[in-house]
């Protein structure tokens, strides 16, 4: 069973640790807070975004196989503006460190729920063990485990199955949109798009395919080609795990709505708290694999945000980079990870509220992505840049979508403020 199971793993590249990773703690907090507050009326967004989520990273990661380069080092490239990339690498790390944080928290939280120990120490703990694990190891063995903590988010797929649910209901507002537009509704629904379409997802998924290329060249001892077989993989893998998000995302809007909703409990401001508020009503089983679900997709997400933020700081200013580098060889890609980390670890002891952090990184998010996601659509139909292998029609369609909608929700949300 095992070894079947690395086979199929095997198989997976970086889409599905892009889409799991999408479903942290600061996400479960958002899901769980669109459903405790929505009801099952916000339903139909899991559906809605899937499309656009899995476009704008299928565009990201051929851009990645294609140029050989990162997102960043690909917008460096070609529009050479050094004022708007300095903005844009201030801007992610912001985010990317205010949501480690954010993440940090929430895992310290829930694993205080299972064991009686000190918030802050569970954090320092697994501060060290994420800076060692990218630091100190070799990448085929970071993107090979990263792969199995994406195990941890079928726990909120089975919270769905131990928890009583209204089915008509949830068919009727999956498919059937309740929408009524108020200003809680809006920031509720800028906090989904800035949490599911996140930038820090664009810079990795492009930068882990250039990761997978010079991984696979290594061991063949040759030049990749991407070949129509490469490219199939590459998009069933996005789609498997921008698929595999937006069920789990599905998954916590049902369960907190068929729970916290009908029990009348509408605000939750924490990961934690909505596992620890499903308990009396839920029952122990779903409180357990919520809670747990919180630890894992911290584990997961975490790397992924610091490496992020080093990816993209690393190619605009020029610095080696990579996970298959040496610290020796990268030290200022690294010094990045570690200063995010740390930094993020040191919310922790500052008393900020986990919330108030994951709500102003998916507004950040939120105003971020509309830019990203210009230059992503401009690089993808660059003929020069892409070849035959730039963007076609549907991915036309579904880009300029996404922008379109990211750019409303942004310029709603000021609005409504």
């Amino acid at each position: 069973m095992i070894k079947k199971l690395k086979k199929i793993f095997s198989k997976f590249g970086p889409g599905i640790i892009t889409g799991a990773s999408d479903d942290d703690p600061s996400g479960i907090a958002t899901y769980s807070m669109a459903g405790a507050s929505q009801g099952y009326s916000l339903l139909w967004t899991s559906l809605f975004t899937f499309p656009l989520m899995a476009a704008i990273q299928e565009m990201c990661a051929r851009i990645g196989l294609i140029t050989g380069k990162g997102l960043a080092g690909n917008i460096r490239t070609r529009f050479k503006s050094k004022t708007l990339l300095y903005f844009l690498a201030f801007l992610i790390i912001v985010a990317n460190t205010i949501n480690i944080g954010a993440d940090l928290a929430g895992m310290a939280a829930a694993t205080r729920l299972l064991i009686p120990v000190y918030p802050q120490l569970v954090a320092l703990l697994m501060t060290i063990l994420i800076i060692a694990l990218m630091v100190y190891f070799p990448y085929k063995f970071i993107a090979s485990n990263l792969k199995w903590l994406t195990f941890t988010l079928f726990a909120y797929i089975a919270s769905v199955v131990v928890t009583k649910q209204d089915w008509f209901a949830i068919i009727q507002h999956t498919f059937l949109p309740d929408i009524r537009f108020n200003k809680d509704l809006i920031t509720i629904l800028v906090a989904i798009l800035g949490t599911t379409i996140s930038p820090y997802l664009f810079f990795w998924q492009t930068s882990e395919e250039v990761e997978e290329m010079k991984e696979e060249a290594k061991e063949k001892h040759k030049k990749i080609i991407v070949t129509k077989h490469e490219l199939k993989q590459m998009r069933d893998d996005v789609n498997l795990g921008m698929l595999f998000s937006n069920i789990v995302m599905y998954a916590i809007i049902a369960t907190t709505a068929s729970t916290l909703f009908a029990s009348g409990i509408h605000e939750i401001t924490t990961a934690d708290q909505a596992a620890k508020a499903l308990e009396p009503i839920a029952g122990r089983a779903s409180y357990l694999l919520f809670t747990l679900g919180i630890i894992g997709t911290g584990l997961l997400a975490i790397p992924v945000l610091a490496g992020a933020a080093a990816y993209a700081v690393s190619e605009i200013f020029g610095w080696n980079e990579g996970l298959n580098k040496s610290f020796r060889q990268a030290k200022s890609f690294y010094a990045i990870i570690i200063l995010s980390t740390i930094t993020g670890l040191l919310m922790n002891f500052a008393n900020v509220n986990p919330f108030k952090a994951l709500f102003y990184t998916a507004v950040i998010y939120g105003l971020i992505s509309p830019i990203l996601i210009m230059f992503i659509l401009l690089l993808a139909n660059d003929k020069k840049l892409m070849g035959n292998l730039k963007n076609g029609l549907v991915s036309n369609i579904l880009g300029v979508l996404t922008l379109v909608v990211m750019t409303l929700a942004a310029a709603g949300f000021i609005i409504s403020l």
